[in-house]
C-alpha cells in the first residue's frame, strides 16, 4: 500500500512542528511538503531534529497550495484567516483537510465578534467535520475537519458526557482552563512567552475569548442550547492543559453517577482514560494523546476536570487521530508509541 502523502502548512510552529514529526513517524504517512515563511529553504529534518527519506525543505506559505498536486491529503497549522483561504483550494483539490485553526469550527455569524473578521467561506460551514472523535465519530465522506481547539477539547471530554445524560444543568456552567505557553503559539508575542510567564499566573481574553462559543456549540450538539462562562490562563510550564468545569446538578446526580458516566463513555476509548479527580493532572497527560478525566458531586455542585497535552490531543495528535478515521486506520496509528511517556 502507497503511503499517505501529507503536507504539513505552518509547519514551523508549535503545533506545526509537532504535526510535522507525527506525519514522518507514522507507519502508513509521508512528508510530502511542509511550508513556513520563517523558516523558507531550509532543511525540514535539521531543522525539527528528525529523519526524512527525502529531502523536503521548507516552501514559504503562499506556495502551500501549488504542491497540491504532491499530497493526499493537508494538515493546515495556520491562523484563522489564513485557513480561510488555503481550505477552500484543498477542498476544492480534492484533498483530505485537517485544519488546526478556529477557521471552520462556528457560525459564519460569530466570526465578526470571536475573530473580529467576516467569514470567507461560509459555504464550507456546513461541510465543516468537528473532529472530537470520542463524541462526535469519525469524519463522514465528503467532510474535512475542523480540528478542535486545546481547551474544549480538555472541558468537552471532562463535560459533554454528563451535559448528554443530563445529569447537569446546560446555563450556568463555568469553565476555568489554564495551558503551557505553547498554547498561545509562536506569533502570540513576548507577553505571552515562558519568560514573561514564568513565576506567574494570568488569565487572559477574559470574556472575550474565542473558544467560549466553541464549547457552547459543541454542548449544544448533545443536548440544549448551553451557556458557558469560559477563562484561559496561562501557566508557567512549556506545555500541558487542565480544564476545570463547574455546573449545577440535576436530579440523580450523585457522585457515584458522575464518575459511571464518565466511564461509560469512555469504556472502549483508545485515548480517555477515567481517573479519580484528583489525579487528573497535567504528568499523565503531557507527551502523549491522552486525555485524562474525572468528576465529583457534592450538594449543589458538579466538578468535571480534564487534562491533555495542548500540542498532541489538543492540536497535532488529535489531527493524525482524524487523519486515521478518514482514512479507514485504526486511530491510535502512529500514536501509540507515545504513550510510554504517560505518568
Amino acid at each position: 500500500m502507497a503511503p499517505l502523502r501529507v503536507g504539513v502548512v505552518g509547519a514551523s510552529g508549535t503545533s506545526g512542528a509537532v504535526a510535522a514529526r507525527l506525519v514522518a513517524a507514522h507507519p502508513r504517512m509521508v512528508l510530502a511538503f511542509a511550508t513556513s515563511d520563517a523558516r523558507t529553504g531550509e532543511s525540514v529534518a535539521a531543522t525539527l531534529g528528525m529523519r526524512l527519506a527525502n529531502d523536503v525543505r521548507f516552501a514559504p506559505n503562499a506556495a502551500a497550495v501549488d504542491h497540491a498536486g504532491a499530497c493526499d491529503a493537508v494538515l493546515l497549522a495556520t491562523p484563522a484567516d489564513v485557513s480561510m483561504r488555503l481550505v477552500p483550494a484543498f477542498v476544492d483539490a480534492s484533498k483530505q483537510v485537517v485544519d488546526l485553526s478556529g477557521a471552520f469550527r462556528l457560525e459564519a455569524k460569530e466570526y465578526p465578534r470571536w475573530y473580529a473578521m467576516e467569514h470567507t467561506a461560509p459555504a464550507l460551514l456546513a461541510r465543516a467535520h468537528y473532529g472530537l472523535p470520542e463524541l462526535f465519530g469519525a469524519p463522514p465522506g465528503g467532510s474535512f475537519v475542523a480540528n478542535p481547539g486545546c481547551y474544549p477539547t480538555a472541558a468537552l471530554l471532562a463535560l459533554a458526557p454528563l451535559v448528554r445524560e443530563g445529569l447537569v444543568e446546560t446555563t450556568g456552567i463555568v469553565v476555568d482552563a489554564k495551558s503551557g505557553v505553547t498554547g498561545a503559539g509562536r506569533q502570540s508575542g513576548d507577553a505571552y512567552s515562558f519568560l514573561a510567564v514564568d513565576g506567574d499566573v494570568r488569565a487572559y481574553k477574559v470574556l472575550a475569548h474565542q473558544h467560549t462559543p466553541e464549547v457552547e456549540r459543541a454542548l449544544s450538539r448533545v443536548a440544549s442550547a448551553a451557556r458557558v462562562t469560559f477563562t484561559a490562563h496561562l501557566l508557567p510550564v512549556p506545555r500541558g492543559l487542565l480544564a476545570t468545569c463547574y455546573a449545577r446538578p440535576r436530579s440523580g446526580a450523585t457522585r457515584e453517577r458522575i464518575q459511571s458516566c464518565l466511564v461509560e463513555a469512555y469504556g472502549r476509548s483508545a485515548f480517555v482514560r477515567v481517573v479519580p479527580p484528583g489525579d487528573v493532572r497535567l504528568s499523565g497527560a503531557v507527551g502523549t494523546n491522552l486525555a485524562l478525566v474525572g468528576a465529583a458531586a457534592d450538594g449543589d455542585v458538579v466538578v468535571a476536570i480534564g487534562a491533555i497535552d495542548n500540542l498532541l490531543k489538543g492540536a497535532a495528535g488529535q489531527a493524525v487521530q482524524n487523519l486515521n478515521l478518514m482514512n479507514g486506520w485504526d486511530e491510535a496509528l502512529g500514536l501509540e508509541h507515545l504513550q510510554r511517556f504517560a505518568a
